[in-house]
């Protein structure tokens, strides 16, 4: 008996583990939500600041940690900048995203007929251009008035946000249409209306709370895929001021990976690490989708 109870207690203990990839992923996202938030408060040089006496220092150098580029910007300094500027606007434009597609998809899967048709279409529209030609379409067009002077009329990243928020409302609104699609043929949904419940409490109370886990698993996956496009439009020179954000920090040392390589290869490694996290939750979550689906 005591045997068998111990027994019981191992396979509870070990159902409990956290998977050691969600441990790793989580401590990185901790990490670098921390340099955002609290990085300024660190004895460090400002990211935007020149140290003309210790240009194209080494990593581990005095004073540098992580080195510096070629013009003395503090390399540390700038990720932890970056991780401000890339998080911001990855996170801001995949909210933004996720509410006005989850409610167009949402409204059109419920409502059907031309409402369904006309949200379908754009979305549709919308997925045929490549993302890449429609951010830089976007960008050109909110940017134009001030391209001879950046200091004037919109912040580059307000532009991106506004630019990224159009690209993902498509992609995340058939995500939330094909996941209510789902859910309004369900057996208490059907209930709900045959006793006369109004649409609106239908769409609150039993369709929106089923589709938004969903919708989360794939917004950690968008919030990657904005990261890296965010580094490919700085690349081509449509991005944040040059140093602010990890993208644009591959974009400004590019041309010196002979002379600092490491300029090159930390914000590439971050990106890289921060982009494994984001879909490793987006697996994660998907996962535990399927578990309770199942179980419903």
């Amino acid at each position: 008996m005591w045997s068998s109870t111990r027994e019981s207690r191992v396979i509870v203990a070990r159902k409990k583990q956290w998977p050691i990839g969600l441990v790793l992923s989580s401590s990185w996202a901790a990490l670098c939500l921390l340099a955002a938030i609290f990085g300024g408060l660190l004895p460090l040089p400002k990211w935007d600041e020149y140290d003309y006496d210790n240009l194209a220092m080494p990593m581990f150098s005095p004073g540098h940690f992580f080195g510096t580029d070629y013009d003395g910007s503090d390399v540390l300094s700038g990720l932890i900048h970056g991780a401000r500027t890339s998080l911001g606007i990855a996170v801001t434009s995949v909210i933004l995203g996720s509410l006005i597609g989850a409610a167009l998809g949402i409204v059109a899967a419920y409502r059907r007929g031309w409402v369904d048709s006309v949200i379908t279409m754009y979305f549709n529209v919308s997925l045929s251009v490549p993302t890449i030609v429609l951010t830089l379409v976007l960008v050109a067009v909110f940017s134009s008035a001030d391209i001879n002077n950046p200091s004037a009329g919109l912040p580059r990243e307000l532009i991106l946000i506004i630019s990224l928020t159009f690209v993902l409302i498509p992609i995340l609104g058939r995500i939330a249409r094909s996941s209510s699609l789902t859910w309004t043929g369900r057996d208490f949904v059907l209930v709900a209306q045959s006793i006369g419940m109004r649409r609106r409490s239908i769409l609150w109370t039993h369709i929106v709370p089923n589709v938004l886990p969903a919708l989360m698993s794939v917004a950690f996956l968008a919030a990657g895929v904005v990261i890296v496009v965010e580094g490919g439009l700085a690349i081509l020179g449509v991005g944040t001021t040059p140093g602010s954000s990890w993208g644009s920090m591959l974009a400004k040392n590019r041309n010196e990976l002979s002379l600092t390589p490491h300029t090159t290869f930390l914000p590439a490694t971050v990106i890289a690490l921060t982009v494994m996290a984001l879909n490793y939750f987006g697996d994660y979550v998907r996962l535990r989708i399927d578990d309770r689906e199942s179980r419903i």
